[in-house]
């Protein structure tokens, strides 16, 4: 869920086309609608957890004829994102289709997330300054 949730409508789309053709019927069950979430936080990590903000939400649930159940959140105002994201995470639990969604879906963008992850980073160590103390010999 946690890749679907960062995936790009258009790829969700395209992979939903492209692995399940037809796209199966399903029902919502929910949504897809969008509302607010509570972001929680400790202070240091380990502190007394405090109220961050507030985030926007996309959120949807479908069922598929066969009655497997799919769950879609997703940051922002995307509804149709939300409902894609339910449809592939109901189709991800059909021991058919599951397995070729996971191998040509889920793991590339898995992939290009820690490409662009490690970009980040590697842009980041670029400018990184090492401090350091000389110790002079008094004797």
């Amino acid at each position: 869920m946690a890749v679907l949730a960062r995936a790009a409508s258009e790829e969700m789309e395209a992979a939903l086309t492209a692995l399940v053709s037809p796209t199966p019927p399903y029902r919502r069950l929910r949504g897809p609608e969008t509302g607010l979430v509570m972001l929680r936080a400790r202070a240091g990590g380990t502190g007394e957890r405090f109220n961050l903000g507030e985030m926007t939400v996309s959120r949807c649930t479908v069922s598929l004829p066969d009655g497997t159940v799919g769950h879609g959140y997703v940051a922002g105002t995307d509804l149709r994102r939300a409902e894609l994201a339910a449809v592939l995470d109901a189709l991800l639990q059909d021991p058919a289709r599951g397995p070729a969604i996971e191998r040509s879906l889920i793991e590339p963008l898995a992939r290009a997330a820690v490409a662009r992850r490690d970009a980040i980073s590697a842009r980041a160590a670029a400018t990184r300054v090492d401090f350091f103390t000389l110790v002079r010999g008094e004797g």
